[in-house]
């Protein structure tokens, strides 16, 4: 039996712009839960909850981590909804908003972010790794470290979305994730005077409006990736509620954990592992870093998936193995942080693009698409040579407001403010032709 090029499970051959059939839909809300909950925990959604701190009073931080997780989940379920609804990866759901050529922009630069968080995330699994090595057993050795999580994240990406979440996470893996952060929770309040951390007045380093930015982010960084998973949904409704519940619970979860360790630590990210470490001999520690594999899978499985949407010759498990050996070299030459603010500019691109794709789908389109004409330039999804110039305006428009209000405004967050200049514009646009879209 042939291997399937879109989920490395044994199956019949389809190519990425294919929509996945009813029959290998598998994915219900159980399953949607395990994937989401399992991809909302992470020592860097830890980190980013301890960014919150001192600048805000922690009840003021709890208050931005449970609007912003509201906000962004909702948003990252709708999109989801897309991939359930089309049955199409994500970057090949954008065609029918962008155009047949137009679609490859956002293809190419969601690939490219995906090796660097892919790499990222191996390097954050090493040097955790070889810190708790250091403390339990003495020893230091970062390059097997490095090679071990590279080869493990890339072996689950060629296996494929079905087999991961059915094979590992379903079975065991979630369960280690729970006793990991029911762990992590309990230390925290056996150990630490929540009471006083509560009375605790804020710096004023951080805005409130800023928190709720961060937190958003978060669940936002998804939406370019979440249909690669979505569309073995078998209802639309079962991916929202899964993913809503997953993640939604996940992301408050850890936020405020990290919001909270990192007080007891002095305030800041920098003492959060530390902080973390000491919780039962960092033996939680250690299964959350392990959680963290699974972020790594995600992101080398979904730049091989974006890939395969414009290099249509592409075998979606063989451009995982090319990418997951990518990223553990990267991993191994390159120090990575002087590439995070690139990576970042490249991530805020994709939270107007989808206030643009969100408002084509469910308002314009009413949810429907022609999946036959996909890669037809000359069909309804051609546009102009293949590029729909008014979602680029808007795009573009969004992008800029991004900009604007980073620069000028950065206690206001351009997160959200800039998706939803990004869709009023879109619909703005095509308001006189939304018949010819539905």
């Amino acid at each position: 039996m042939a291997n399937d090029p879109l989920t490395g499970d044994a199956g019949s051959t389809y190519a990425p712009l294919t929509p996945v059939p009813d029959s290998r839909r598998e994915f219900r809300t159980g399953d949607a839960f395990a994937l989401w909950f399992s991809l909302g925990i992470g020592l860097l959604v830890a980190q980013a909850g301890a960014l919150l701190v001192p600048g805000l009073s922690l009840p003021h931080a709890l208050a931005a981590i449970a609007i912003g997780s509201v906000i962004g989940v909702v948003l990252l379920a709708l999109a989801g909804v897309i991939g359930t609804d089309t049955g199409l990866a994500a970057m090949s759901s954008l065609r029918p908003t962008l155009g047949v050529r137009g679609a490859s922009v956002p293809a190419v630069l969601n690939a490219v972010q995906l090796v660097g968080w892919g790499s990222f995330e191996v390097i954050v699994m090493r040097d955790s790794a070889d810190a708790l090595a250091k403390q339990a057993f003495g020893l230091s050795m970062p390059l097997v470290w490095t090679i071990v999580f590279g080869i493990l994240a890339t072996l689950l990406a060629i296996s494929g979305p079905l087999s991961f979440v059915r094979r590992f996470l379903r079975t065991w893996g979630i369960w280690l994730l729970l006793a990991g952060a029911v762990w992590l929770t309990y230390n925290l309040l056996s150990n630490h005077d929540l009471a006083a951390m509560m009375r605790r007045p804020g710096t004023g380093e951080m805005s409130f409006g800023g928190a709720i930015d961060l937190v958003v982010a978060m669940p936002l960084s998804w939406l370019p990736l979440i249909a690669d998973y979505t569309r073995f949904g078998k209802r639309p409704g079962d991916t929202f509620r899964g993913t809503l519940l997953g993640y939604g619970i996940a992301n408050i979860w850890f936020y405020a954990l990290g919001a909270v360790y990192g007080l007891a630590a002095g305030g800041g990210d920098a003492l959060l592992t530390g902080a973390l470490a000491q919780a039962g001999g960092g033996l939680a520690l250690l299964l959350i870093l392990i959680d963290e594999i699974d972020n790594a899978f995600a992101d080398i499985h979904s730049a091989a998936v974006s890939t395969g949407t414009f290099w249509t010759r592409g075998n979606v498990p063989w451009l995982s193995a090319g990418f997951g050996a990518l990223c553990t070299v990267i991993a191994l030459a390159i120090p990575m942080a002087k590439y995070q603010n690139f990576l970042l500019l490249i991530g805020s691109v994709f939270a107007p693009l989808f206030g643009v794709v969100l408002v084509d789908h469910f308002i314009v389109r009413k949810r429907r698409i022609e999946a036959a004409v996909l890669a037809d330039v000359r069909g309804r999804y051609g546009y102009s040579g293949g590029w729909h110039v008014s979602a680029f305006i808007a795009w573009a428009v969004g992008i800029a407001a991004y900009q604007a209000i980073n620069t000028w405004l950065p206690n206001l967050g351009a997160t959200l403010p800039s998706l939803a200049i990004g869709a009023v514009c879109y619909l703005a646009l095509v308001s006189g032709r939304r018949a010819a879209y539905a």
